[in-house]
Parts: C-alpha cells; structure tokens; sequence
C-alpha cells in the first residue's frame, strides 16, 4: 500500500480545493473509486475545506453505453484466426468494463476513436485524452513485458488499477500511484502473475532513451 508523499498529499489537497485540472482530477477520483481509504481521506479533506463530494457512490453506466460497448467490439484489434479473435476482444471488452468510473466512460469513447496502440513487444496503449498542458493514456501490460526507458516532459502519474508492475523506484499494485518527474528515468516491468492495466496523467509526453530516442528525434524533425 501506498504511503502519502508529498507530492500525493498536494495532490489530494488540491483536489479537494477544488483546483486539480481534470486530468489529475479524473486519476484522482478513479483511485477512490478502487480505494476505500482514499475515498475516507478525501472525505475527510473536503470537510476540512468546506467543499462536500457530490458524487460519494461509483456512477452507472451512461444511457448509451451498451451501444458504446457493442460498436467498441468492432474496433478491437484484428487477429487473422477468428476464434482467438473472439476471445481476445471478450478479453479486451470486460478489462474494459471492469474499470471503475468515471475512467470506464472515457476508455469506451477511446476504443471507438482509435483502440489500443502497441508500443512494443506486450505493451499497448490506448489514448484516452490529450491537451496541451496534459496526457492520459491507459496502459496494457502483458506478464512480464518491459515498456521501453524513458523519461518525461512533465510530472507523470500512474495508477495502477489491475496487476501490477515495479521499476527502478519500487513495486505498485492495484489502487497504488507511482510519481515521476522530469529527472526520472524508468523501465516499468508487469508483474508475472497477471496483465497490468495502468492509468498514466503527465503534463508532458515521454523521452525515450536509447535507440527508441535516437528514433524519437529523429521522427520528431521530420517535415510534415
């Protein structure tokens, strides 16, 4: 379980000032959606503000997200053979629906508009929003896999929200928040046990090292 660094109890201050942007606000309130002492913590802390919580409980599904979910099958990734396809989409589909709102909403509207993107061997990446002050993605990472190192722009943070992975900084589970600045560099690795799914919010997007960063500036001045 997570200890609150400094950074985290800003972080939970400001949210509940009522002045988190709302992609930190949407990593914050997904963690307390999976989290009961994060929701008491919260609590706590709007009453010590005078600002109440108006939503306490897990929101229901939107109107219009069995249609949602239905169309989202269409756009999963296509496999050649048509069994293990089907498989793999029901796989996708309840990973997706077993997140907690108000995320699950947002990743459904994502699979519409693009689907998961992979960025190397067992590690995909679906976009979920993306600003000029910020960036969320969720993050799949297969047992085992390695998502390339890197830096970052801006302060990231992730939530781990199934599975878990560990870097050079520690280990994270399910509920937990890994904290990075720009002077960090990682290599997150998932667990062996089962697939990691992650919720990332940077104010920057990622530095690759290595190779993968000679790629990256290379790619980054080319004309469009």
């Amino acid at each position: 379980m997570q200890e609150h660094t400094p950074q985290l109890s800003e972080l939970y201050a400001a949210y509940a000032a009522g002045t988190l942007s709302p992609s930190f606000k949407l990593l914050v309130e997904t963690q307390a959606a999976i989290r009961p002492d994060i929701r008491q913590d919260l609590r706590e802390s709007e009453l010590l503000s005078g600002i109440f919580l108006e939503r306490e409980q897990p929101e229901a599904l939107a109107p219009n997200a069995f249609e949602k979910t239905l169309r989202a099958i269409d756009v999963l990734e296509d496999e050649t053979d048509s069994a293990q396809a089907a498989h793999l989409a029901n796989e996708r589909l309840s990973e997706i629906l077993d997140l907690p709102e108000p995320l699950r909403e947002k990743a459904l509207e994502s699979c519409l508009r693009g689907g998961w993107k992979r960025m190397t061997s067992g590690v995909k990446r679906l976009d979920i929003a993306e600003s000029a002050s910020s960036h969320i993605h969720l993050y799949r990472i297969s047992p085992g896999a390695t998502v390339p190192s890197h830096s970052h722009y801006g302060n990231e943070l992730t939530l781990v929200l199934q599975g878990g992975f560990s870097d050079e900084t520690g280990s994270y589970g399910p509920g937990d928040i890994s904290c990075k600045t720009p002077e960090d560099t990682h290599s997150p690795v998932g667990d062996d046990d089962g697939v990691c799914i992650a919720l990332a919010v940077s104010e920057g997007g990622m530095q690759f090292k290595g190779m993968l960063g000679i790629l990256q500036k290379v790619f980054a001045r080319r004309p469009s």
